[in-house]
């Protein structure tokens, strides 16, 4: 049994899961998830180190993409649309007024840029269409 090696990924795990607590994206924890189950895989059926990897490989792209499916967030739009083109058509409050053309909203975890009519923060703006990385908006009424 190659007990170094186990105990190597299961500590890479608990790194990988500790580091998304200081750098929050919802990524390095689907890697921990994989390094900790390869750590298990590796102390009960004593991998080869090329086995191990390539165990983590594979679990690394199936819990990304688990975790893909289960942080989804709270969009009814359809999986082929990306983040910004989701956000088309919802009703959002502005975190900072628009002046001169320009402002900002607050979604879920993200700050996105916004363009549209002054407006004083706090305004229900409605998502008309995304420009690049911008979302254009106009007040919702």
């Amino acid at each position: 049994m190659t007990l170094p090696s186990a105990w190597a990924w299961l500590i890479a795990g608990l790194v990988l899961v500790g580091a998304e607590t200081l750098a929050p994206g919802v990524f390095l924890v689907w890697l921990g998830i994989a390094a900790l189950l390869t750590g298990v895989l590796d102390w009960a059926f004593d991998l080869s180190w090329q086995a191990a990897g390539v165990i983590f490989a594979l679990l690394a792209v199936l819990s990304v993409l688990v975790g893909r499916v289960l942080t989804r967030g709270d969009t009814d739009a359809p999986p082929w649309l990306g983040r910004g083109e989701a956000l088309v058509g919802r009703t959002f409050t502005l975190d900072r007024p628009i002046t001169d053309g320009a402002g900002r909203i607050r979604v879920g975890d993200s700050v996105w840029r916004v363009v549209g009519p002054d407006l004083p923060a706090g305004a229900a703006v409605r998502a008309a269409r995304l420009d690049g990385a911008t979302l254009v908006v106009e007040a919702a009424g």
